[in-house]
C-alpha cells in the first residue's frame, strides 16, 4: 500500500520518558485542574467513569504554574534513552501538538535544551499521530543511510491549557470541558538505528502506515477556531478578544469520534488483507485510546471474522499513566520493554488514531537478538548484520492458531468476506463524504431547501424497505427458513419509519401534503429498480451485502452528519427523530446482520460463491447509493 513505509536497517534500540511529578489519582486531579461550576463537576464525573484513568501527571503545580516545559520534558526523555550509548546521533525528529514557542520548532528548542552540538532537526506539529509521523520520517532517513542514528521524541502539556483561569465562564460548552479530564503531560523519546544495540533488547521496525482522512470529516479536534468554527484566533484584532471567544479553547467534538473507530478498524482489515499484519503473529498489541468503552458490535464482527487480537495479548498503560497525546504510544512502549520479557521473533503491532481531523497509524516492530560483538566493527555492513542477527529467526516454530481469535461456530468463508466488504465500505464511505450534499452539510452551507429536498426524495426509498426484503423472504427456500426469521423480523420493525420521516418531514416545512407526491430522483430510481429486481430472484441472499451498506449508512454516517445539521438548523430539532433513532439503533442492526451472514454461510450450497455474491451485490448498492446522494442537490 503507497501509505505503507517498509524499512530493510531500521532498529530501535533504546527508549526513555519523562512522567513530571508524583501519580495524581482522580481525587487530587481537581487541585491542578479545578472544576469550574456544578456543569463541569458533572462532566468530570462522566468521563472519568468511562475513560477508566485512575492517575496521571502533570507538568504544572497546585498554583498551576509549569514546573517543567515542553523542552524540558522532551530532553529528559532523551537523556533516560541514551544514558551510555554514545555512539552518534545526527537527526533529532520531534512530535507535539503545541511546544513552549509559537516558534522556532520544537526540535530546535530540544537540541537547545540538550546543549548538542550541530545535527539534523525535524519538528511535527499534531495531534496524537504526530509522533508516529516523526519516527517514519526518521526511519526514512535511517534506512536509506542518510543518518547513522535518530533520536524520536513526542512531549505534550496540555494542563496549561486547563488553568481554571482559562475558563471563567461556567457557559463553556461540553467539547471545551471534555479534554480537561482526559488529557495529561508526559514526554517519551526512542532511538533508531541502521542495527541493533550489543545489549539488551532491540525490535526491528518492520514498516509504518500512515493514512489521513482530513479530505473526508468535519473537523473533530481543535484549538484555534471559534467555537462555531467561523474564526481563526489570528484574525481577531488582539488575542484577548480571541481567547473571549473560545478561540484558544481546545476541543474535541465527541460525536464524531465513532467514525475514527470506523477508519481504524477498516485500516486495520486492509493491512490484515494486504498480508502486512497477521493477527495469529502478533504477540502484543499497543493500542493508544482515550477511554476503555469500545464499541462491542466491531469487537464482535471482528472476533467472529478470525481478525480480532485477543485481549490477553494487548498492553495498555492508560488507566496509570493517563493520555498523553502523541507521547503516549512512546511511553507504552517503554513499559511494555520494562515490564516485559520479549523474545526474539516476537511482533509488537502499535496502533495510533488521531482525532484531530481523524489520521491513522501502524507500526509493526519485530524483536532481535543483540548484535554480535565483531559486527560493531568498522568493515561490517548494515546488510551483512541483519541477516547475521536474524538467521533463523524467521524459521522458529509458530505456535498454535489461538482458538479464541476465531470461535469454532465462526464459518471459514466469514473471514475473507468480511475483510472484502471492509475494502467496500472504506472506499464507498470516502466517496459519500464527498458528495456535493455531505459537503455543504459539513461546511455549513446546506439550506433549508436543500435539506426538505433530501428528505422528500429520501422517503419513497424508505418507504419502499420493507418491500424488497419481504419480496426476497418470500423466495428463499427451506433451508434458509433462519434467516428468514431475521428478515421478518428486520421488516417489521422498519415497515413504519417512513412514516416518522415523513412526519418530520412536515414539522420542518416539508411543502408536499401527500406522501403518495414524494418521488425518488434518478440515483434512487435505479437503487429501487435493482434492490426489487434481486429481490425477485430465486435465494436472493447476496442482498446481505446491500444490507451492510444500508444499515452501515444509517449506523456510521447519519449520526456523524446528524450533529451538524442540528447546528446548521437549530429550530429543526424536534424534526429529526427519525435521524436520532437510526443512528441509536442500526448498531443493533448490524449485529444482526452478522448473525443473518453467518447462519447463512452455515447452510449454503457453496459459501464461497455466496459470498462473493454479498460482495457484489455491496458493491453495486454503494454505486448506486453514491449516485442518489449525487443526484440529490440536483433535482432540488
Amino acid at each position: 500500500m503507497s501509505t505503507t513505509v517498509e524499512f530493510n536497517h531500521v532498529y530501535l534500540t533504546a527508549t526513555g520518558i519523562c512522567l513530571p511529578g508524583k501519580p495524581v489519582n482522580n481525587d487530587e486531579m481537581t487541585d491542578f485542574v479545578p472544576p469550574v461550576g456544578a456543569a463541569s463537576e458533572r462532566i468530570r464525573r462522566r468521563v472519568l467513569a468511562q475513560n477508566g484513568i485512575a492517575t496521571r501527571h502533570y507538568a504544572i503545580d497546585r498554583q498551576s504554574k509549569t514546573r517543567q516545559s515542553v523542552a524540558g520534558m522532551a530532553a529528559e526523555a532523551v537523556r533516560q534513552c541514551l544514558p551510555t550509548d554514545s555512539a552518534k546521533v545526527d537527526l533529532l525528529a520531534t512530535a507535539s501538538s503545541g511546544g513552549d514557542l509559537a516558534l522556532p520548532g520544537l526540535a530546535c528548542q530540544v537540541q537547545a535544551e540538550l546543549g548538542w552540538r550541530a545535527l539534523s532537526t525535524v519538528s511535527h506539529h499534531g495531534v496524537c499521530a504526530a509522533g508516529m509521523q516523526a519516527a517514519a520520517n526518521a526511519a526514512r532517513a535511517i534506512d536509506r543511510g542518510e543518518n547513522d542514528g535518530a533520536v524520536v521524541v513526542a512531549s505534550e502539556l496540555p494542563s496549561r491549557l486547563f488553568k481554571r483561569s482559562r475558563f471563567a465562564d461556567e457557559r463553556l460548552d461540553f467539547n471545551a470541558h471534555f479534554l480537561r479530564w482526559m488529557l495529561s503531560d508526559g514526554a517519551g523519546a526512542w532511538c533508531l538505528r541502521r542495527q541493533p544495540a550489543r545489549q539488551g533488547t532491540s525490535l526491528r521496525l518492520k514498516w509504518v502506515h500512515n493514512v489521513s482522512h482530513s479530505g473526508d470529516y468535519p473537523l473533530c479536534m481543535q484549538m484555534g477556531a471559534s467555537a462555531d468554527g467561523k474564526s481563526a484566533w489570528l484574525d481577531y484584532p488582539t488575542f484577548a478578544e480571541a481567547e473571549a471567544a473560545g478561540a484558544l479553547s481546545l476541543r474535541q467534538d465527541i460525536r464524531l469520534l465513532p467514525n475514527l473507530f470506523d477508519i481504524g478498524i477498516h485500516e486495520y482489515v486492509a493491512l490484515v488483507k494486504a498480508g502486512a499484519i497477521e493477527p495469529d503473529r502478533v504477540d502484543h498489541f499497543l493500542c493508544h485510546y482515550s477511554s476503555e468503552h469500545f464499541r462491542p458490535m466491531v469487537a464482535d464482527c471482528l472476533e467472529r471474522s478470525g481478525l480480532i487480537i485477543p485481549t490477553e495479548r494487548w498492553f495498555s498503560n492508560l488507566t496509570r499513566r493517563g493520555n498523553t497525546g502523541s507521547a503516549s504510544i512512546f511511553i507504552m512502549l517503554h513499559d511494555l520493554l520494562a515490564e516485559r520479557t520479549l523474545a526474539p521473533g516476537e511482533q509488537v503491532l502499535l496502533f495510533v488514531p488521531e482525532s484531530g481531523r481523524f489520521s491513522v497509524s501502524f507500526a509493526l516492530l519485530e524483536v532481535v537478538a543483540p548484535a554480535p560483538a565483531s559486527s560493531a566493527g568498522a568493515g561490517s555492513t548494515a546488510d551483512k548484520l541483519s541477516a547475521e542477527v536474524n538467521a533463523g529467526v524467521n524459521d522458529k516454530v509458530q505456535p498454535p492458531q489461538d482458538p479464541n481469535a476465531l470461535p469454532a461456530e465462526s464459518h471459514p468463508a466469514l473471514r475473507p468476506l468480511i475483510a472484502e466488504l471492509a475494502e467496500v465500505w472504506h472506499d464507498y464511505r470516502a466517496r459519500v463524504w464527498h458528495t456535493p450534499l455531505v459537503r455543504r452539510i459539513v461546511d455549513g452551507t446546506l439550506g433549508k431547501s436543500d435539506y426538505l429536498s433530501w428528505m422528500a426524495q429520501w422517503i419513497p426509498q424508505v418507504r419502499q424497505g420493507s418491500g424488497w426484503m419481504r419480496t426476497a423472504r418470500a423466495g428463499l427456500s427451506p433451508r434458509f427458513a433462519a434467516l428468514a426469521a431475521i428478515i421478518d423480523t428486520h421488516a417489521a420493525e422498519e415497515q413504519d419509519d417512513f412514516q416518522i420521516l415523513f412526519e418530520d418531514y412536515r414539522r420542518a416545512g416539508g411543502p408536499v401534503a401527500s406522501i403518495d407526491a414524494l418521488t425518488r430522483n434518478p440515483g434512487g430510481e435505479a437503487l429501487h429498480a435493482w434492490l426489487n429486481a434481486r429481490a425477485s430472484q430465486l435465494d436472493a441472499v447476496g442482498l446481505l451485502g446491500a444490507m451492510y451498506i444500508i444499515e452501515g449508512t444509517g449506523q456510521r454516517i447519519i449520526p456523524a452528519l446528524l450533529p451538524l445539521l442540528k447546528r446548521r438548523f437549530p429550530e429543526l430539532r424536534p424534526c429529526f427523530r427519525f435521524l436520532d433513532y437510526h443512528g441509536e439503533n442500526d448498531i443493533a442492526h448490524l449485529q444482526r446482520w452478522l448473525d443473518a451472514v453467518e447462519i447463512t454461510l452455515q447452510v449454503a450450497d457453496s459459501p464461497e460463491a455466496l459470498a462473493a455474491d454479498i460482495v457484489a451485490s455491496a458493491r453495486c448498492t454503494a454505486n448506486l447509493y453514491l449516485m442518489q446522494m449525487r443526484d440529490i442537490l440536483e433535482a432540488a
